[in-house]
């Protein structure tokens, strides 16, 4: 085509424009001739499908004429399709043209974003123009950028499927498919698609194997995926063993069996099969059955009176047993007695003793019928007498047992001055005082635990404690004495240096233990609106709470408690604690455990392998681990080193005497856990020995190699010193250091000066682990003028308030978060969202786990916020939005705009 020139265009526009102004102001009516066009319609953004031209419409009223401009140029009146009606409401013309956009107008404008079109009315008044309508070719590449892997996995298992569809215009939608059919979250939650269209199965079930796929489309195509592969698989799992069998051998040893089967679960899918024997044998020893025997015969009795005599004998020589014989034969015999033996009958004599005899028998039959009759009614009379006193002694046993449980058995009262007594817990492991209250078991008791809208412990007097710009001014002995009350914190140490503890609504706030790097973030909206939480926060000591621990595990952090446990969060809080081992998940399998209310530990976590769907999940840093929870409770990392390239973290410091009067010196070389908790304790104690800090605390990484930990002393001026250590060396063995349950292993070494005026002390102090890593100090100090305090500079490092509420307790104000997370919780095209925002803070590596939160970017402040609370520089984050692509750099200025 020729190119018009700017004149020429002009004057055919007025040409144009003359003409149409002729044609209708012959049909306008005088009365509207003073109004403004409006329009009706306006042209709306339109995408071109291959190539197929789209249609741009403009309706306007009162207008005599209207032209299309595109891109800044006239369109030619001959491409407008004019139509001219009237409005028979308002009697109003109504002018309606239409132009077509073909692509290959759109293509031919090059170094422009995009192509624009709006169209201007005209009226003998002025001129209107109408929105500017966008025409785009729409188009959707064929290759995926990132394709779903198969993968295997166990029963129960988190599944995450990556997809990130092609390039298109408009923004291609995702789906996604198993075995063809479209997944539904909405209908199985156990199906979870992430902002940026990954897949999460939760839990991974038998039914859940099959081939996924991902598919984009637009209104230009529809695009699959490759399909992946999910296999579900079972490990096998023993059945209960079956009763033994009985004995194999009838009589004398023998052998029997008992059996399982690996179907607790079957096997399925390649899972592997149970390891172990499913037949057991085990020796056994049958009792052989034994036959009767008869006794010896006793001897004939004497001749009767009808001239007979007669022996017995019993089967016990021995007794059948285990199923024996019994004896054969007769057990008696009678024999008629002979002519010398038995008087004759037939004498007077004779006939005499018949008569007597049977005179004696008669009288003795009645004599035994009335000794049965006397024992019958006296067994009667007792048996009588014998159940009275039974049921009399049972009653009485039943009574003296419920009145022992509730009254004191000779217990004087305790006297006012002794009051603080009764807040010291029973010792139930004597029997010497009954225990006063309910009787309810531990489960009932567990299960009858509820909680209220209002505060969970009973409410402290008035003006006990009040809220001043946030910071809460509590009496912490008055409330641990009031927290050990409740029967569900009877497990809670006295101490009142380590807790903290603050009253908090759905403000949220924070509670820090001072130098201890432990505490509890209470995010905003974690507390549910309408109520109010008195929650605290504790560091137990691992002597009274100790943790079952076996084969090569070792406790990592301080045993933590916040509670009170039960309450009910919307969000995850964060605690916040620190760790002894090297970070590095290569060497060690960590868990968190946590303490069930009946006392028992369970692990709830493997780091490293946390599920998005579980009420716990850490971040793991350099010496601290931040856990989100759900739950509140007790808490703890235990640690199971997987080679011996695994490490914890030791501190190693050294204490003095203060002063020094005798010839002797003692230098205590302390050997902890490097987590700030011990050390505060380490520190509290040597303040309280009077000792003094002689050198800055010193880090050995402590290997799992079995070997002991050994410290020995060089170096020093024979001429003034010596040492009194008969050995060369001292040791700590492997395991008091391993297991972490001992809060401060220490060696001391004692010297001995020669001269009360030596106060100059060199020496080099030396601890190693055999074979393996060491640390030197070198010492050289006056015992006689360094006087620095333990506390001088250690003690005093934290001196922010225990507990705030509300805003005080964050760095980024309320208003100015809720506009963050609004301005990067949607999904922008070019990625400039939450999750730019956690890759440019190093979070990268828990995309699952905020993707998985209803407000991503919420959950990515929170961190931030526990993890710079006393170091961090708001304008560092205003930094980062800048770099993310948000033009208003300052955070305080962060709105909803366009991405």
């Amino acid at each position: 085509e020729v190119a018009r020139s700017p004149g020429r265009d002009l004057w055919l526009l007025v040409h144009q424009r003359r003409r149409s102004e002729h044609a209708a102001t012959a049909t306008l009516p005088a009365a509207f001739s003073d109004l403004l066009p409006h329009f009706l319609v306006e042209p709306e953004d339109e995408f071109i499908v291959k190539n197929k031209p789209v249609t741009l419409t403009c309706r306007s009223t009162p207008a005599t004429q209207i032209y299309f401009k595109c891109n800044g140029e006239w369109v030619h009146q001959d491409d407008h399709l004019i139509e001219r009606t009237v409005d028979p409401a308002t009697a109003l013309p109504v002018m309606q043209v239409t132009i077509d956009i073909t692509r290959q107008q759109v293509e031919k404008i090059f170094g422009l974003d995009e192509y624009w079109c709006q169209c201007v009315a005209w009226s003998t008044t002025g001129t209107q123009k109408s929105q500017k309508a966008y025409i785009r070719i729409a188009y959707l590449r064929k290759n995926f950028e990132e394709e779903p892997q198969g993968k295997e996995v166990a029963l129960d298992q988190e599944v995450l499927l990556h997809c990130h569809p092609p390039e298109g215009v408009p923004q291609a939608e995702v789906e996604w498919q198993r075995n063809e059919d479209v997944i539904d979250p909405a209908s199985d939650p156990n199906f979870f698609i992430t902002a940026d269209h990954n897949l999460v199965i939760k839990k991974a079930r038998l039914a859940d194997t099959g081939n996924y796929t991902c598919v984009a489309k637009n209104i230009v195509a529809r695009r699959k995926s490759t399909s992946a592969t999910v296999l579900v698989y079972v490990n096998g799992g023993w059945s209960t063993w079956t009763t033994w069998s009985s004995c194999s051998a009838v009589c004398g040893r023998g052998w029997q069996k008992r059996s399982r089967s690996c179907t607790n679960p079957t096997p399925l899918n390649g899972g592997t099969s149970c390891e172990g024997q499913n037949v057991q044998k085990s020796a056994c020893v049958a009792t052989c059955p034994v036959d009767g025997g008869w006794s010896e015969w006793s001897k004939w009795s004497a001749c009767g009176a009808d001239c007979s005599m007669w022996r017995s004998r019993d089967c016990t020589q021995p007794s059948p047993g285990t199923g024996g014989k019994e004896c054969q034969g007769l057990d008696f015999q009678s024999l008629n007695c002979t002519s010398e033996q038995c008087p004759q009958s037939d004498s007077p004599l004779c006939l005499l003793a018949a008569v007597s005899g049977a005179e004696d028998v008669a009288l003795y039959v009645g004599m035994v019928a009335v000794a049965l009759c006397l024992t019958l009614l006296l067994i009667v009379v007792v048996l009588v007498y014998r159940r009275k006193k039974e049921g009399l002694d049972a009653d009485v046993a039943d009574s003296s047992i419920l009145t022992t449980g509730f009254q004191p058995m000779g217990i004087k009262p305790s006297k006012p001055e002794n009051s603080h007594l009764l807040t010291i817990q029973p010792d139930l492991t004597t029997t010497t005082t009954s225990y006063q209250g309910s009787l309810r078991s531990r489960h009932d008791a567990a299960g009858k635990f509820s909680m209220t809208n209002g505060p969970l412990l009973d409410p402290l007097p008035n003006g006990s404690h009040t809220l001043h710009n946030g910071k809460l001014n509590p009496d912490p002995a008055e409330f641990v004495t009031r927290l050990s009350t409740q029967s569900y914190f009877k497990t809670l140490p006295r101490d009142v240096a380590n807790t903290s503890y603050g009253t908090f609504n759905f403000l949220g706030g924070r509670l820090t233990i001072p130098n201890t790097g432990i505490s509890l973030l209470i995010p905003p909206e974690a507390i549910p609106r309408g109520k109010i939480y008195e929650i605290y926060l504790t560091v137990q000591r691992k002597e009274d709470l100790r943790l079952p621990l076996a084969g090569c595990q070792t406790l990592l952090s301080p045993v933590v408690s916040c509670g009170p446990p039960g309450v009910v969060l919307s969000r995850p809080v964060i605690l916040s604690m620190d760790h002894c081992f090297d970070a590095c998940l290569d060497n060690w399998a960590v868990r968190l455990k946590k303490q069930s209310y009946e006392g028992a530990w369970e692990d709830v976590l493997l780091m490293g392998e946390e599920l998005v769907s579980e009420p716990y999940y850490c971040q793991l840093e350099t010496e601290t681990c931040r856990l989100f929870s759900e739950q509140l409770g007790t808490f703890a990392l235990v640690g199971e080193s997987l080679h011996m390239g695994a490490a914890k973290r030791l501190r190693l410091v050294l204490f003095s005497d203060t002063y020094c009067s005798t010839l002797e010196y003692n230098i205590r070389v302390y050997c902890m856990d490097d987590t700030q908790d011990v050390f505060k304790e380490v520190m509290q104690m040597e303040r309280q020995l009077g000792g003094r800090l002689i050198d800055e605390p010193h880090v050995l990484l402590f290997k799992d190699s079995y070997h002991n930990l050994r410290l020995s002393i060089h170096d020093m001026p024979q001429a003034h010193w010596r040492s009194k250590l008969l050995a060369g060396y001292q040791e700590i063995p492997f395991y008091h250091i391993w297991n972490g349950s001992q809060r401060y292993l220490h060696c001391t070494f004692t010297l001995e000066r020669l001269s009360l005026s030596t106060c100059e002390l060199t020496c080099q102090l030396c601890v190693w682990q055999v074979e393996g890593e060491g640390q030197s100090f070198s010492l050289d100090f006056n015992i006689a003028k360094d006087t620095r305090a333990v506390d001088s500079e250690f003690l005093l490092m934290d001196s922010n308030a225990t507990a705030l509420a509300g805003p005080s307790a964050f760095q980024i104000p309320y208003l100015i978060r809720q506009k963050i997370c609004s301005s990067l919780d949607a999904p922008c095209p070019n990625g400039a969202d939450w999750r730019m925002l956690a890759q440019r803070l190093k979070l990268e590596r828990h995309m699952s786990f905020f993707a998985s939160k209803a407000s991503p970017t919420s959950v990515i402040l929170d961190l931030w916020e526990a993890q710079h609370f006393h170091s961090g520089n708001i304008n560092q984050l205003a930094t980062v939005m800048a770099d993310i692509g948000k033009q208003e750099a300052m955070i305080f200025l962060v709105s909803d705009g366009e991405c």
